[in-house]
């Protein structure tokens, strides 16, 4: 089973969709319970970083989005989701966030159409579970901030929008995807697939 967070910001019921249109069981929950005992977990998000994180805190659910990462299980951070795993971001000022990947989320910055919103194309930095035995292609981006990791190795992914922008982010067993795999076609499906695939096998095998 994999677990939706439900945190009070997110495009739970697409993701949802998503996850069962690939043959596993979801569920969207904010039960600490069913989220701890699910074989994978995503942490969609939409909005502000502060606010979210505000929720997270709030609910108990950053303590338990945590306790699930330190059980080695998969994770998986969706757009806000994925900027959420950092350290921090200076969106509307700056605020801590889980810090399960070192690193900060800032503003674009630039003579340039904010937010970042469409199809770029990913550029794979390094050999990963997540990547291997697939092509570089197009996904759907929307977003004001992007992350910046502070080690490399963390850095699975990139697109190209004025400069290298973090587009897949993995540390053991935490990942992330700036992008909507739900929204991006073919190659997001599959990265989406790839990520379900490290979790335990679908419930119809």
């Amino acid at each position: 089973m994999i677990a939706i967070i439900d945190y009070g910001m997110g495009n739970l019921h697409s993701v949802s969709k998503a996850v069962e249109r690939l043959g596993y069981e979801a569920v969207v929950t904010a039960n600490p319970d069913d989220i701890l005992a699910a074989d994978g977990a995503i942490l969609p998000g939409v909005g502000a970083f502060g606010d979210a994180m505000a929720h997270l805190r709030e609910t108990g659910l950053g303590d338990v989005v945590l306790a699930y990462a330190a059980s080695g299980k998969p994770l998986l951070g969706i757009c806000l989701g994925m900027q959420l795993l950092f350290a921090e971001s200076e969106e509307h000022g700056k605020h801590a966030g889980l810090a399960l990947l070192p690193g900060k989320v800032i503003r674009f910055r630039g003579p340039y159409k904010v937010p970042h919103m469409g199809w770029n194309r990913l550029s794979f930095r390094q050999p990963s579970a997540l990547l291997d035995g697939l092509e570089e292609g197009y996904v759907y981006f929307v977003h004001s901030y992007h992350a910046i990791p502070e080690q490399t190795s963390d850095l699975l992914a990139t697109t190209d929008y004025y400069q290298a922008v973090t587009a897949v982010v993995a540390r053991g067993n935490v990942y992330g995807m700036q992008f909507h795999p739900e929204k991006s076609g073919e190659l997001g499906m599959k990265l989406l697939e790839r990520f379900l695939g490290l979790c335990r096998k679908p419930a119809s095998v």
